[in-house]
């Protein structure tokens, strides 16, 4: 859908790569089309950081929220909510700031945690990461409702957070397989670049039928 994708924040790994990364991305359908992605994600590939070339296998977590302007979630921002500032830092640990621009917000009561530091202005980050844990905790609300729902309707085959849901294997062969459609596609570079609607359509096809059953 070529969906505008904006970084909000990014935290590199210890030693190399990325540790996590936060995107806000904006456009028709977006969530409804991008929460079809939720789930555990799992790379098989030669590492370029391994001197002996082995294979190796790499797993990331994707998490969707939507941004809602109008949360009906009750935040108590002086007693629940801690909040850290820090100095933002770009690739490679670098400071790109002199000034402590960067929010870190804590909910104390679930000890969710959010930061924001894509904008040189603390008070548009501190916007940024309320709206952030305004969606975390809505969410955490939805996912609450919905086990209750399943204690009295059951379980109807919802794929939960933590679940592989895709593969993608650069070695020994191409190949890129939806664990949940068992859809395959050996464009592996042309998927990783982006190109998903397939999956997504297949995935919902695939749920709206469940459903209707």
């Amino acid at each position: 859908n070529n969906y505008p994708a904006e970084e909000v924040d990014r935290t590199d790994g210890e030693e190399a790569g990325t540790r996590s990364v936060t995107l806000r991305v904006k456009g028709p359908y977006a969530y409804g089309y991008l929460s079809c992605e939720r789930g555990v994600h799992r790379l098989v590939r030669i590492s370029p950081f391994d001197s002996q070339s082995r294979r190796h296998t790499s797993f990331a977590s994707v998490d969707v929220l939507p941004e809602l302007e109008d949360l009906d979630i009750e935040i108590d921002w002086d007693k629940d909510v801690r909040e850290d500032t820090y100095r933002a830092s770009g690739a490679g640990g670098q400071h790109v700031n002199k000034t402590s621009s960067a929010v870190r917000l804590t909910h104390l009561p679930t000890s969710i945690v959010v930061q924001c530091q894509n904008d040189r202005s603390q008070h548009k980050n501190r916007a940024e990461a309320r709206k952030m844990l305004g969606a975390k905790l809505y969410q955490r609300h939805q996912a609450e409702r919905d086990e209750e729902l399943k204690k009295l309707y059951g379980d109807k085959g919802e794929i939960a957070f933590g679940s592989q849901i895709r593969s993608y294997v650069l070695y020994p062969y191409q190949l890129v397989r939806d664990e949940r459609t068992e859809l395959k596609n050996p464009h592996t570079d042309r998927i990783l670049d982006g190109d998903i609607q397939q999956f997504i359509d297949a995935f919902l096809r695939q749920r709206a039928a469940e459903q209707s059953g």
